[in-house]
């Protein structure tokens, strides 16, 4: 059996990247990464956090997630850039379409990485190193925006490796590397160690990820449960996780939002649940299609994720309907952290398209069917601002 060749793919900056790229596309000239520079909230409402910075703004201890007023009481001069996320959408999905051309293998972890399966691909592809600086090269030529590419056996590593030194860059990290290039490093820049768990680990005096690595592995999960399980096997280099691409007749509806401020009330999360369920419905009725399962993620202010899945009881594209799902899965995982992001999404079903009856079910789905066209049908016309769902933001969960 041929050994594995995974390729983590990571845009630089993402968001500022994008950014600088169409600015200078559209004459500018003034390149926003050689200078203090970073995409954030709305400084006005004084919510804002900062979710991208240039190079140049890390001089000024300037960090992402942090209050776009403290970025500029830092850095006065700092130019800041309000999110364009239809920018960001066409410049991802131009991303992906260049990785697709290496591999039928892509697997898109975030709106600005994705991992490659690189395996079957040794004929065409013979050396990995040179097939990474290839795509990083041709992204970069292409599409005007840089990005760092991680080679490994496995996910985890590869995902580590992309994050050495920055920007333009690639970087392997083999399990013979892991020694001398990830156990030096501290233990809260292993993936999957928050804030939390480092302040945890430090107290059990691991300061770096080869401590975790041979520390003892019963005393760690005692300490931090199933999430001190897996930073334990991370810290050793183990991850056996499959690189996932979903083929099209198992199509995932989802969408997600960066939120611009911490999330600490079930109410704010809930709103905002219901407007991206409300979103990925509009598409599946646009499309046909209805869903089996629904998925909730959650990121933490510390960066840290959460998902919770569940199979619906049938087939459905009813706004409501799903979203009562979502708030369940929303109130069984959260655990009262402050929130950056939330996503929903679901998996098209592939069965039976009509709905199966329940006796003990009195919800008159027929009526939820034509409110919900009723509603498409005037946000097409007139704007998604036109009409919302105000009794659903009333409703009590």
């Amino acid at each position: 059996m041929s050994k594995r060749i995974i390729f983590h793919i990571d845009v630089n900056s993402a968001y500022l990247s994008w950014e600088a790229a169409d600015r200078l596309k559209h004459g500018e000239t003034v390149d926003l990464r050689t200078i203090p520079s970073a995409v954030g909230g709305d400084i006005e409402t004084r919510h804002g956090v900062i979710l991208a910075k240039s190079i140049p703004a890390k001089k000024y201890k300037i960090t992402t997630g942090e209050p776009v007023v403290d970025a500029l009481r830092k850095c006065p001069q700092l130019v800041l850039v309000k999110p364009n996320h239809e920018l960001y959408r066409t410049n991802s999905r131009a991303f992906m379409e260049i990785l697709n051309q290496y591999t039928d293998v892509v697997e898109q972890f975030s709106v600005d990485e994705a991992f490659m399966d690189m395996t079957g691909t040794a004929r065409l592809y013979s050396d990995p190193v040179q097939t990474a600086e290839q795509i990083k090269d041709r992204i970069c030529r292409e599409l005007g925006f840089t990005v760092n590419v991680g080679i490994s056996s496995n996910k985890l590593l590869a995902k580590m490796a992309s994050d050495f030194e920055k920007p333009n860059r690639v970087h392997t990290l083999f399990p013979e590397e892991i020694e001398k290039k990830m156990w030096p490093l501290p233990v809260g820049s292993l993936f999957f160690a928050g804030r939390s768990a480092e302040r945890t680990l430090y107290r059990m005096g691991i300061r770096t990820i080869g401590d975790l690595a041979h520390a003892d592995r019963r005393a760690i999960e005692k300490a931090l449960k199933k999430h001190g399980e897996i930073l334990w096997q991370y810290a050793n280099g183990l991850d056996d996780s499959p690189v996932e691409n979903e083929p099209a007749d198992n199509k995932e509806y989802g969408n997600s939002t960066t939120i611009p401020y911490d999330v600490t009330d079930r109410q704010t999360a809930e709103h905002i649940l219901l407007s991206l369920t409300d979103h990925v419905c509009m598409r599946l009725r646009k499309d046909g299609v209805r869903i089996e399962t629904v998925t909730v993620q959650i990121r933490y202010s510390d960066l840290t994720r959460s998902s919770h899945q569940c199979a619906l009881e049938t087939a459905t594209d009813i706004t409501q309907e799903i979203y009562r799902k979502v708030c369940a899965l929303f109130q069984e995982m959260w655990d009262k952290r402050p929130i950056r992001l939330l996503g929903v999404s679901g998996k098209v079903s592939q069965g039976a398209d009509s709905r199966q009856l329940n006796l003990f079910d009195d919800t008159d789905y027929e009526k939820l069917e034509k409110l919900d066209q009723a509603m498409d049908q005037i946000r097409r016309k007139y704007g998604s601002g036109a009409v919302c769902r105000a009794s659903f933001l009333e409703q009590k969960h």
